[in-house]
């Protein structure tokens, strides 16, 4: 196996590319799992809904690629404000099962739900021409997407962290997330809090199932088939930090990329058991404060 500086770049820029996908849906189950201490299991079936709108509007619409994530993001950030008040809040007191039983049960109401009404077959993404083809990077030219998807993650990634940490939004949810009852002490809505917060996490994971519709592909079985990566992010990264879970998306996409093109039959296999080590090492994670 020879390794050229063609074959690393090219590798690194398709781990890239799905670390930020992997990143843009991830963080707002970090977030909200991190603020409401619940063990939202439904969050892939989010990102799922948000890939099938893209899609189905721009079928049945004939909108652009970036008018159809737009109508995503807002459509499923309401759909699942509607479910936090009417279902998810009746449970914040409930028992970690519960809270596993009902989200995993909501999955798969998604799951059937989606496969009755558009059919179980994978649904494909028709990218705009202007971001097929290939990008010449100078050292090598590489595909124009996936450069896209990077710099995409990166802007949200900086975006997210200044309105984390410079806003007074963001201020609000790190004093939610740090200790939520002197919070309420000093006069902040959680209700309200959790219903905004839960909502643009959903819409999040929304914009990234869009974004990652044609680099995973899009079927029934995406709320399911990609939770467990999520869920590894979260827990590498740490819950409710910006940067670990950037930093655990850039290391899994591209370990994941790289496995499954040396070790197809196996790779992931190490990604399961590198999260386990780390976690005994560090049960808070990479960047999660010590409980």
């Amino acid at each position: 196996m020879i390794f050229t500086v063609d074959n690393i770049a090219s590798m690194l820029l398709g781990g890239m590319a799905a670390g930020m996908v992997l990143f843009i849906v991830s963080v707002g189950l970090s977030v909200t799992m991190g603020l409401m201490g619940f063990a939202n299991l439904a969050h892939g079936a989010f990102a799922m809904l948000g890939g099938y709108i893209v899609v189905l509007v721009m079928r049945h619409w004939g909108v652009g690629f970036a008018l159809a994530l737009a109508i995503s993001f807002v459509l499923t950030a309401a759909i699942s404000m509607v479910f936090e008040r009417l279902l998810y809040s009746r449970l914040y007191k409930a028992g970690e099962l519960d809270q596993v039983l009902f989200t995993i049960g909501l999955c798969f109401v998604f799951i059937a739900s989606l496969t009755v009404f558009v059919g179980p077959e994978n649904q494909p993404l028709t990218l705009p021409d202007a971001l097929r083809g290939q990008l010449d990077l100078g050292l090598l030219q590489y595909r124009t997407y996936s450069i896209f998807l990077i710099v995409v993650g990166v802007a949200i990634a900086i975006g997210l962290w200044f309105g984390f940490e410079r806003t007074r939004f963001g201020a609000q949810i790190r004093a939610a997330v740090d200790n939520r009852r002197m919070a309420e002490s000093l006069g902040i809505n959680i209700d309200r809090l959790f219903a905004v917060t839960f909502g643009f996490g959903s819409g999040m994971a929304a914009l990234g199932g869009g974004l990652g519709a044609e680099f995973l592909g899009l079927d029934p079985q995406y709320a399911l088939k990609y939770l467990v990566f999520f869920l590894i992010v979260v827990s590498v990264g740490g819950l409710g930090s910006i940067a670990g879970v950037f930093w655990a998306s850039l290391i899994i996409g591209v370990l994941d990329f790289v496995l499954k093109k040396y070790l197809p039959q196996g790779g992931t296999l190490f990604i399961y058991a590198l999260a386990i080590l780390l976690l005994l090492w560090r049960p808070q994670g990479l960047f999660g404060k010590p409980a």
